[in-house]
């Protein structure tokens, strides 16, 4: 597979090769200026009204992660009387609520575990803003299930990534779901927001950061090549895959090494494992 040389020149785009499934990923799971902050208007709220600005964050981890992050505006934070007790040493108390009113106000079916926050979304970071943070940089393309990207920010977190980029109109906002899927993860790993997604990996390369898509057909994935360099990962919205113009602005393809029967996993259980092969010591 014809790679990028180190010179970074353009990328031919003169063909449309196709795109097989994103990172291994199957089918069906439901340049950058300065700092923004969000509010208002966000997607995947709860089917009560939110009583207020913001958003419910719930689940005791998610509570946790939020209450221990200066940068988190909070505007209520309710608990039943059995989950307060775990937050004693918090440094702000929950307001004592019984357990139907959090069923009101989460979102249908939330695993609330008792204790919720209404919060503001957090400031939009930009590429200039996590350039020296340490670690790999995840890169979304068009995956959409907030789930699914609350999984793979744990996966961010638990294996050190810099941050997580994703292209804004075709991401989920912050929510609770989200939140909960990430149990924690979404106050410790950064997220980025761009308008265009080619052009932001192209100023990733400008930062000398070499540019990996995953996707099936790919060249097997190993950690060792990249000893010495920054690495974006890029994942692509399972059964579409990595768009064209995403694929062709990457320095290569990669694939994750299967051995089984299994021909595809996952977005999130694929970026567990990229992100694994990437950082494990060699």
């Amino acid at each position: 597979m014809a790679r990028r040389s180190p010179s970074r020149s353009a990328p031919d785009r003169s063909t449309d090769r196709s795109a097989p499934h994103a990172g291994n990923a199957e089918h069906g799971s439901s340049p950058s200026g300065g700092r923004t902050r969000e509010r208002g208007g966000r997607s995947g709220r709860g089917h009560a009204a939110s009583s207020g600005p913001g958003y419910w964050i719930y689940g005791h981890h998610a509570v946790q992660a939020a209450l221990a992050n200066p940068e988190r505006v909070i505007h209520d934070f309710l608990a039943t009387r059995e989950a307060a007790a775990s937050f004693e040493n918090a440094s702000r108390k929950p307001q004592i609520v019984d357990r139907e009113r959090l069923d009101r106000l989460c979102e249908r079916d939330a695993v609330h575990q008792g204790v919720c926050l209404r919060v503001e979304p957090l400031e939009t970071l930009a590429i200039p803003d996590i350039v020296e943070r340490k670690g790999p940089v995840l890169v979304l393309d068009q995956v959409t299930d907030p789930r699914n990207i609350g999984a793979i920010l744990r996966s961010a977190a638990a294996f050190g990534a810099a941050a997580l980029l994703v292209q804004d109109r075709n991401a989920p906002q912050e929510s609770g779901a989200m939140a909960k899927a990430a149990s924690g993860a979404l106050d410790v790993v950064p997220i980025l927001r761009e308008v265009n997604l080619s052009r932001a990996l192209q100023a990733l390369q400008a930062e000398n950061f070499w540019v990996v898509g995953l996707d099936a057909g790919g060249t097997r994935l190993d950690g060792k090549s990249f000893a010495g360099r920054r690495v974006a990962l890029v994942l692509g919205a399972e059964g579409a895959g990595l768009r064209r113009l995403t694929r062709e602005t990457c320095d290569e393809i990669a694939s994750v090494y299967m051995p089984g029967d299994m021909e595809s996993l996952n977005v999130s259980n694929a970026a567990a494992v990229a992100l694994y092969e990437l950082v494990r010591p060699v």
